[in-house]
């Protein structure tokens, strides 16, 4: 089964790199073999990830992104090839939210929600498949979404609708890339302890809030790292447009 998840001939680039899930998948993907440019709009943190996997033997290069501009997505991808060669897999992950009432969200709020989360991941995906098939290629797109995608919480609406949409451009982009031999998955996290986030579940709202999962925990980063070997690997090579929950069981509730 090790030939099967092989991922150590991939090129793969990650946005939203500099922490988070983003670091998560690039720290796995690496361990695995995989060349990995890490892209997001703080370079330091992304230095910092680039000389870590290094310092294990691994290949990896950073590249400043600021996924909301078409022109430094572009730029980007050219660093990120010059330096690894062609990129084989892109994992769309840079995300946001902005937590307030759906009354109180500003047009501000929605169009950087909107941006990250939407724009961002489908303008990637495109500027990356347009390479693929120049190349005659064949890849592999891996969108980030969520399972508020599916479902719904208080605060934080423009992401939910952006996550949603994530989903229906994963299914879109699948249909049209097909016969270029390239693969468009979503990967939907449940609720996932990180540092972002890690001081809530001991709150009220946070302990309320891991009740509402079935297996009565939060997941961890690596909980995902199942699941981004499948849809990075040949394993997943029968698979598009399709939707990888990994939520403890929260969507059943």
């Amino acid at each position: 089964m090790s030939d099967l998840f092989d991922v150590a001939n991939e090129t793969i680039l990650i946005t939203g790199a500099s922490q988070g899930l983003g670091r998560q998948f690039a720290r796995v993907l690496s361990a695995h073999g995989a060349a990995v440019a890490l892209a997001a709009r703080q370079t330091a943190k992304l230095k910092a990830l680039e000389e870590e996997i290094r310092g294990r033997g691994g290949r990896a290069a950073a590249v400043a992104m600021d996924v909301t501009s078409t022109d430094s997505i572009a730029k980007a991808i050219d660093a990120a090839e010059a330096a690894l060669g062609p990129i084989t897999v892109l994992v769309n992950n840079a995300g946001i939210a902005v937590e307030k009432l759906a009354v109180e969200q500003t047009e501000a709020d929605w169009d950087a929600v909107i941006g990250a989360n939407l724009k961002g991941a489908y303008f990637a995906a495109t500027e990356v498949a347009r390479r693929m098939i120049g190349r005659k290629s064949g890849g592999n797109i891996i969108n980030i979404a969520s399972v508020l995608g599916s479902s719904v919480v208080k605060f934080i609406s423009p992401y939910a609708i952006s996550k949603a949409a994530v989903i229906q451009a994963t299914k879109a982009l699948a249909l049209e890339l097909a016969a270029s031999n390239i693969r468009v998955n979503a990967l939907a996290p449940g609720y996932i302890d990180t540092e972002i986030n890690h001081d809530i579940w001991e709150t009220p709202a946070g302990e309320k809030l891991i009740k509402r999962i079935p297996q009565r925990r939060v997941g961890q980063e690596s909980d995902l790292d199942g699941a981004i070997m499948l849809l990075a690997s040949s394993a997943s090579r029968y698979m598009t447009g399709s939707v990888v929950t990994v939520d403890g069981g929260f969507l059943l509730t």
